[in-house]
């Protein structure tokens, strides 16, 4: 199996837990639990994998950030497997033309660490698509970026009215 289809498993099945359930489904246990044993096992065979070009490497950080961020796993190194993706995500990024690639990993990032700059950069590239129509990739780009934007939590300060 080639990195690449290797990357677009982990993708998809990080998508699906992901959002399993939000199409009204019941969730079943037994379905989510291995949904999380795949993409662990998935993200952890990948996560010492580099892709041969930078737009390999920057579609296997998306799949890894995605992973990690879906499951419920962690072996107690997760955040520093985590914050290896980001370092090679910075890496990455500065080598990437304006494109739906850097936007994704822009806001995968922006999904971890909520650093305004990445929404920024994000929302320019989103920006120069103009008024066409997006496509099914572009448009849930937009959608995770205003949900993240929405819900900065854990990263905003939480204040509660004391009464």
């Amino acid at each position: 199996m080639s990195l690449q289809s290797e990357i677009d498993a982990l993708h998809r099945i990080a998508s699906e837990l992901l959002y399993l359930g939000l199409d009204g489904e019941p969730i079943y246990a037994d379905n989510f639990q291995q949904l999380n044993a795949d993409v662990y096992s998935r993200a952890e065979a990948l996560s010492s994998e580099h892709g041969s070009t930078f737009e390999e490497e920057a579609s296997l950080c998306i799949a890894l950030l995605m992973g990690y961020n879906a499951t419920i796993y962690d072996h107690g190194d997760k955040e520093e497997k985590v914050q290896s993706i980001l370092d090679r995500s910075w890496e990455v990024l500065e080598h990437l033309d304006s494109s739906i690639l850097k936007c994704q990993l822009l806001v995968a990032c922006y999904g971890e660490v909520y650093d305004e700059e990445l929404a920024q950069e994000a929302h320019a590239i989103i920006g120069s698509w103009g008024n066409r129509e997006l496509t099914e990739t572009e448009r849930e780009i937009v959608e995770r970026l205003n949900t993240l934007e929405d819900n900065p939590y854990p990263w905003s300060e939480i204040v509660e009215d004391i009464k």
